[in-house]
C-alpha cells in the first residue's frame, strides 16, 4: 500500500506560480515512478509529467514543457510539480500517482497504482 497526499493548490493568476507537493507514506519511495495527472471537469484525467526512482529522469506532456518541472526528494518521501506561467487552460484537479510496476514512462492512467486525492488549481484570466 501507498498512501499520497497532495498539497499547495490554490487560485492564481495567469502567468503565476503554484508548487505542488506531494507525500507519500506506506513503501519506500524510491520503489517507485511517481507521476502527475490532471482532470478538468467534463474532460478525462491526463497525463503531466513524471519522473523515475532515482529522480534523474523526467517526462512531461508537451503542453507543460518549459513551464513544469517534477523533481522528488527520495529521502524526505516527498515530490514536487514546480508550475510556472500558469494558463487558465491549467484549471484542474491535480493528482500525483505511484507505479510500482514499469522501470519506463508511462502516460496512461491505468498504469499507475495508488492515487492522492487530488488538489484543486484554478487560473484566474
Amino acid at each position: 500500500q501507498v498512501q499520497l497526499v497532495e498539497s499547495g493548490g490554490g487560485l492564481v493568476q495567469a502567468g503565476g506560480s503554484l508548487r505542488l507537493s506531494c507525500a507519500a507514506s506506506g513503501r519506500t519511495f524510491s520503489n517507485f515512478y511517481m507521476g502527475w495527472f490532471r482532470q478538468a471537469p467534463g474532460k478525462e484525467r491526463e497525463f503531466v509529467a513524471a519522473i523515475n526512482r532515482g529522480g534523474d529522469s523526467t517526462d512531461y506532456a508537451d503542453s507543460v514543457k518549459g513551464r513544469f518541472t517534477i523533481s522528488r526528494d527520495n529521502a524526505k518521501n516527498t515530490g514536487a510539480l514546480q508550475m510556472n506561467s500558469l494558463k487558465p487552460e491549467d484549471t484542474a484537479v491535480y493528482y500525483c500517482a505511484a507505479d510500482l510496476r514499469r522501470w519506463y514512462f508511462s502516460s496512461r492512467p491505468y498504469d499507475y497504482d495508488y492515487w492522492g486525492q487530488g488538489t484543486q488549481v484554478t487560473v484566474s484570466s
